[in-house]
């Protein structure tokens, strides 16, 4: 790891925890000795990242410190351009289009090392190997109406092609190798079901919003997937 990469991780270790860390823990945690840790902290304190250091109790990052942008380790670059692929594969054409667009900037703002780097890592998202079915909803303004907790209105066929009118409250949008899948609180069904969208024959985004909020409804859903169902208030 360059030193850099775990002057970063050092400050993404404090970040995260919720109590004192100890220089013995960072040490185990980045596999270097605790005078390594010991010099890495004199120096990010001199940089001014505000570090506050108690001996016997550890190390405490304090709130509101901000990273400069795009301070990025090569395993973020590498995470972020093989998802990016991967979106370009399998996503709808929207997504695709700002997955290019990142890959782009990305590139523009690396320095040549990084750059160099992310060329010679070799990571690869393989193609879809089979057809994709299309959408028949506009997943972008989907998208958009699940932060407004918007209601969606939708004629849907199912496996058998059986008809159906639903009103249902969207929450996730899953993206799977062939299709893609519409998560919601059916008010039909007064549970929560899936819906391909290439099954959604009629569509309509509706002014009215549901009461419950997005990590209440994922919440309960989560528990009728893995656990005991609740019904959303």
């Amino acid at each position: 790891m360059r030193r850099a990469d775990r002057l970063f991780q050092i400050i993404q270790i404090l970040r995260g925890a919720r109590r004192p860390v100890t220089a013995r823990e960072l040490a185990d945690e980045l596999e270097r000795d605790s005078r390594t840790i010991y010099r890495d902290m004199a120096d990010l304190m001199a940089q001014g990242v505000p570090i506050r250091g108690e001996a016997g109790v550890g190390y405490v990052l304090e709130a509101g410190y901000d990273l400069p942008p795009l301070m990025l380790t090569l395993d973020e670059v590498e995470a972020a351009l093989l998802g990016a692929q991967w979106v370009i594969e399998r996503a709808d054409t929207a997504l695709a289009r700002g997955a290019r667009d990142l890959i782009a900037k990305l590139e523009a703002v690396l320095s040549p090392d990084m750059r160099q780097l992310a060329d010679m890592s070799g990571l690869l998202a393989v193609g879809a190997s089979a057809e994709i079915m299309p959408d028949s909803i506009d997943m972008q303004a989907l998208r958009r109406a699940i932060p407004e907790r918007r209601k969606l209105a939708i004629a849907y066929r199912d496996e058998h092609g059986v008809p159906s009118e639903r009103t249902i409250w969207p929450i996730h949008i899953g993206y799977f190798e062939r299709v893609r899948i519409v998560v919601g609180w059916c008010e039909l069904r007064q549970a929560f079901r899936h819906f391909r969208s290439d099954r959604i024959a009629q569509w309509r985004i509706l002014e009215d919003c549901f009461a419950p909020s997005l990590h209440q409804l994922r919440r309960a859903w989560r528990e009728q997937q893995f656990g005991t169902h609740s019904a959303p208030n």
